[in-house]
């Protein structure tokens, strides 16, 4: 990006602290995806690319699901809740969250991953004035291991990264719509910018 006048919403800081770079990058991934996932119908959704399974809409419900487990079972052991309590997940349904989007609309995958991306980012804003980003996590305790909020948080920007790049090549096939970044003008959605005021 070269900078402007006016630094758009999903640029991170350029000389922030170290809260405010991994916070920032995150953010910058999640407007990201959801750029590059936007106003697609059902079939656009669903729409795969060569040999691959791999589709916007399976990445919107995987993408939430990372949201809602990194700000429940991941962080402090809560229930994810509904639809999650009631998945198996075991070794055959690992893909649950990719395969079942098909039997969603547009607007309830929409709905839902902008509302896990705004529960994550209160409950993680919460973690952080309590106890920063040292803080053990329950992720790992189960397995005797002990792991920080820091990892935590360093995960679910991997994870981002990994799927965002995803969302480049299936948006590309389905529409032509490529770039790193949004571009000028384009804003996240309304409750996203509203919930940081």
């Amino acid at each position: 990006m070269t900078p402007t006048t006016t630094t758009p919403a999903w640029e991170p800081p350029t000389a922030g602290d170290e809260l405010g770079h991994l916070l920032g990058g995150l953010d910058r991934q999640r407007m990201t995806f959801r750029y590059k996932a936007e106003g697609l119908d059902a079939a656009a959704l669903s729409a795969t690319v060569g040999a691959s399974t791999l589709t916007l809409g399976g990445l919107l419900k995987h993408l939430t699901w990372v949201e809602v487990s990194s700000a429940t079972t991941k962080l402090d052991g809560s229930s994810p809740g509904s639809p999650w309590t009631e998945v198996e997940w075991d070794h055959d349904q690992t893909t649950w969250d990719f395969t079942s989007a098909a039997e969603d609309s547009p607007e309830e995958l929409y709905a839902r991953y902008d509302a896990a991306v705004l529960a994550t980012r209160e409950r993680i804003r919460e973690a952080l004035a309590a106890g920063g980003l040292d803080q053990g996590v329950e992720w790992f305790r189960p397995f005797g291991v002990e792991a920080s909020l820091r990892r935590l948080l360093f995960d679910l920007l991997e994870e981002y990264a990994r799927h965002t790049g995803h969302a480049d090549l299936l948006r590309e096939s389905i529409d032509g719509r490529v770039g790193e970044d949004p571009p000028e003008g384009w804003a996240p959605p309304a409750a996203w910018v509203a919930h940081d005021r």
